[in-house]
């Protein structure tokens, strides 16, 4: 008799897989301690003074559920952002948003249109739930707009997936371009515009809200993860036509928002000067990464995320050898994971500290590779 089986086909023909490896298991795995933690895009300049109050203020009450309707949540970013709660979603960081849009769209089966190297984990939702993934390379280590604009059509794509800024690569499109492509998909495609980096990047690439919010074919996906500082909290949001909204509140985690990353968010939003002088911390950290690469003979892309790209001349396997040998010094980065991307590697914006120790272990590292 056949062995039998509880899962479905799909589960089955899946294989076993960690997205990303993170520092912890790198540590547990390889007996090395990080001490340099510039690897994940974290913002390691942390969240605000007055953030930490109020998460240690909820983390009395977290033995109650979260408001299921995220109501507190939705007000706020509405009254940020200038548009009406009834635009807004509420999901357990980027992430969690984009799996419940595949879900939404997505059956087995389906074309989904994404640029090949872009944000991983979106891949894994769209083969998780059936998908067939259909990627164009980038151009000049730039998502390419045309070439996923003739792929939606060629394919008649009901998804597709772009990040402005970019990841892994930290490039960007200005607002122009990125609404120009979003009326010219067809009505049957839905896009997603990932701006989980949008505090960091220019101002000129983020298209304006009311530009894409009557759109019924855009839902914009953004977090507090970044330069927010609450990678750990979970917290993301997206932006869209009421409709598009309701729709995902039918398949989304009701109870999935914990109270206290729910209340971190809501100080979050109340505190802009703070996201203000991390902004400058951000950009003050691109600068001094680009250096240490120049001063190693390597060179640093233009970046607009919390993190710089360097192009380390070579292959994929040398700039693999060059993030396990800096985590031979404890400093985590990683890199992007298709050629001809991978050929760099990716470095988080960090703290002094941080990139003393970026900056001290690169030429001994670069050295040994000689």
């Amino acid at each position: 008799m056949p062995a039998f089986s509880r899962f479905s086909p799909l589960v089955k023909t899946l294989p076993a897989t960690v997205p990303f490896v993170g520092p912890e298991a790198i540590e547990r795995n390889r007996g090395l301690e990080v001490k340099a933690r510039i690897g994940a895009n974290e913002s390691g300049f942390g969240p605000a003074p007055s953030v930490i109050a109020a998460m240690a203020a909820a983390a009395s009450e977290t033995w109650k559920y979260s408001d299921p309707e995220n109501f507190a949540l939705k007000q706020a970013l509405a009254s940020h952002l200038g548009c009406r709660a009834e635009n807004i979603a509420i999901g357990e960081g980027i992430d969690g948003l984009l799996g419940q849009i595949v879900r939404m769209v997505i059956e087995p089966g389906m074309p989904v249109v994404s640029s090949l190297g872009a944000y991983p984990t979106f891949n894994f939702h769209v083969v998780g739930h059936g998908g067939r993934l259909v990627t164009a390379p980038y151009e000049d280590d730039r998502e390419n707009l045309p070439a996923l604009l003739e792929l939606v059509r060629r394919e008649n794509a009901p998804l597709v997936y772009f990040a402005n800024p970019d990841n892994p690569m930290g490039s960007w499109w200005d607002a122009d371009s990125i609404i120009d492509f979003a009326k010219a998909l067809p009505e049957t495609c839905l896009m997603i515009l990932d701006e989980a980096y949008c505090e960091t990047g220019p101002a000129g690439a983020m298209p304006a809200l009311q530009a894409l919010i009557d759109q019924p074919n855009v839902m914009r996906t953004r977090t507090f993860s970044k330069a927010y500082g609450l990678a750990g909290a979970r917290v993301g949001y997206v932006i869209s036509t009421p409709e598009n909204a309701q729709s995902f509140d039918k398949i989304r985690n009701h109870f999935g928002m914990s109270r206290v990353g729910v209340a971190a968010a809501l100080a979050a939003l109340q505190d802009q000067a703070y996201l203000g002088t991390v902004v400058e911390e951000i950009k003050a950290s691109r600068v001094r990464i680009s250096a240490i690469a120049a001063a190693n003979g390597l060179k640093a892309l233009p970046s607009a995320t919390n993190f710089v790209a360097v192009d380390c001349g070579r292959d994929g396997t040398y700039a693999r050898a060059i993030v396990d040998g800096l985590m031979e010094h404890g400093v985590f980065i990683r890199m992007p994971g298709v050629a001809p991307l991978n050929r760099c590697i990716r470095i988080s914006a960090g703290t002094e500290a941080d990139m003393a120790l970026l900056e001290e272990a690169l030429p001994q590292v670069l050295k040994a590779l000689s």
